[in-house]
């Protein structure tokens, strides 16, 4: 088996398909990863385990007992700090926002949760994602996960979610 981290979405919802893996094996992987790397890469603005674990064991036992949602359950997401999240902060890559709790979920996330995704953490952005050069000395700057001696940056108003993806 490959590793999860670095499987398509496809392959992973197979692999949940076929039984070969499960939502809180993939989960656990993922937080393994950002465990090992994020401290270096600095790709993540919050990361939840618990609940990502939680959620991993409810898809599993959804999953076991016919209730799939579809081809995206108990697959890990991470969602830009820039996706409201009801109950969560969402920075928007400033220190003006830092401590804003978000009052609804936004769309974007409700469908994919919906569909059930586990949201694992979220990603830096460049400040209210206003820019294309992935820099924020506000909240942090990404590093290119393909060059950890030199900080390069990794481009892009995404580049938490350019990173993390990169990275595995």
């Amino acid at each position: 088996m490959s590793d999860p981290t670095f499987m398509t979405v496809h392959q992973l919802s197979a692999a949940i398909s076929d039984g070969s893996l499960t939502s809180a094996a993939i989960v656990e992987c993922c937080l393994d990863r950002i465990a090992a790397l994020d401290g270096k890469l600095q790709a993540f603005v919050t990361v939840y385990e618990d609940e990502a674990r939680l959620a991993a064991q409810a898809a599993d036992q959804a999953i076991r007992s016919g209730h799939r949602l579809g081809p995206l359950h108990g697959i890990p997401i991470a969602l830009k700090d820039i996706i409201d999240m009801e109950g969560r902060v969402t920075t928007g890559g400033s220190m003006v926002w830092r401590d804003r709790v978000s009052p609804t979920t936004a769309t974007v996330a409700r469908r994919l949760i919906g569909a059930g995704m586990i949201v694992i953490g979220k990603t830096h952005s460049v400040e209210f994602a206003m820019g294309g050069w992935g820099t924020n000395t506000h909240m942090g700057t990404p590093w290119n996960p393909w060059d950890l001696e030199t900080h390069r940056t990794p481009g892009g108003s995404s580049s938490g979610s350019g990173v993390a993806v990169a990275a595995g």
